[in-house]
């Protein structure tokens, strides 16, 4: 009952505390004769790593991957491939600062995992957060680096959608804006708004949460299960196992309470190649636990970072009475550096999806069938 361990084909285990030695995962399950390289891995970590901007914490981590096992130079394919064993991926710690924990040694931070911890295992690293920090999410993107080679034609992308109270204008969504400001933000003029807004906030010692946004495209129809395995359950677990997620939906999500069954069907009309033209997706791209062929959209609300400068009421390990302060160098908002995280996450359960797909039917079936009823 170790519960580090997710996926059922494509099978992830994570190890590592924030200011251990090091962190890192093994990917099981992968597919032999893939094309994977470290550098592969690292561009996607980079775009998580931390001390990148004002709008992050400061702690300075190369996160450069390791790769120990799994891979071959294979001459034949005149490339280093996959070979279907495990794949362990390591990243070392090199900047912690275990000193500024101390004084919160035997106090419990408001906000954080420290007393239910504590309460469950009768051990806590303080430092840092040990297990329960953001800092393990490394080891997931490195993992989502190799999910999003299993499935042929899958893009994932994600972007920041909200800060705060503070939300996109939908209309000016461009996907390539995400790469151009420090929020993965889709839209110019919110990233701009939300640079001001949350220099305020980083001046002040406060946080504030934030709403990221998980597509992926080119998903094959049929991923998922009917009641136990359905595919917007399995993605609705795995996105809120990212730390400080408190809030996940998958397409028009909680939105669709409000709308009537007219409003809220996914009408359909013949399209090409015999397959059927979605004249919207409301669904998010999953029906019944199955996908359609449409993108995936999955939307996760992340709360305000615990770690304030602002005292809070708390008690201590022997209950006593304590304001709890929490130095060192904290996310004004770690919403943003969740994005490629939550892409990370989406990528490996559809990767897992698609594997557990083609182990029951063989393959992704063609539209129409030969006799679709019966």
């Amino acid at each position: 009952m170790s519960h580090n361990t997710f996926g059922h084909l494509f099978r992830v285990t994570t190890f590592g505390e924030s200011h251990g030695p090091a962190l890192g995962c093994v990917v099981d399950g992968c597919p032999p004769g893939l094309a994977l390289t470290a550098e592969e891995i690292q561009a996607e970590l980079d775009r998580r790593r931390p001390g990148q901007s004002r709008f992050t914490t400061q702690r300075r981590e190369p996160d450069a991957v390791k790769i120990l096992s799994g891979v071959f130079q294979d001459e034949r394919m005149a490339a280093q491939v996959t070979t279907g064993t495990p794949i362990a991926l390591v990243i070392e710690n090199v900047d912690q600062r275990s000193k500024d924990y101390s004084e919160i040694r035997d106090s419990y931070r408001p906000g954080h995992a420290d007393f239910a911890y504590d309460v469950k295992y009768g051990v806590r690293d303080y430092r840092g957060g040990g297990r329960s920090s953001a800092r393990e999410t490394a080891a997931r993107v490195a993992a989502g680096a190799i999910a999003r080679k299993v499935v042929p034609g899958m893009v994932v992308r994600g972007a920041l959608v909200q800060i705060g109270p503070h939300a996109i204008d939908r209309a000016a969504w461009d996907w390539e804006e995400v790469s151009r400001n420090p929020f993965f933000c889709p839209d110019a003029k919110a990233a701009a708004l939300w640079a001001d807004y949350l220099d305020g906030i980083r001046k002040s010692g406060s946080s504030v949460g934030a709403v990221v946004e998980i597509v992926a495209e080119g998903v094959p129809p049929g991923l998922g299960a009917p009641i136990y395995g359905k595919l917007d359950a399995e993605l609705a677990g795995a996105l809120m196992s990212i730390n400080a997620v408190k809030g996940v939906e998958i397409g028009e999500g909680f939105a669709a309470a409000a709308l009537t069954g007219e409003e809220n069907a996914d009408e359909m009309r013949p399209g090409n190649a015999g397959a059927p033209t979605f004249l919207s997706n409301r669904a998010g791209g999953v029906l019944g636990g199955i996908s359609t062929g449409q993108p995936v959209v999955a939307r996760f609300a992340v709360k305000p970072t615990s770690s304030i400068l602002t005292p809070r009421a708390s008690v201590t390990r022997q209950n006593g009475e304590t304001d709890v302060l929490t130095k060192g160098r904290h996310d004004p908002c770690v919403g943003i550096r969740a994005v490629p995280v939550g892409e990370a996450m989406v990528a490996c359960v559809l990767a897992d999806h698609y594997l557990r797909h083609r182990g029951q039917v063989g393959a992704v079936r063609d539209w129409p069938l030969e006799r679709p009823f019966g």
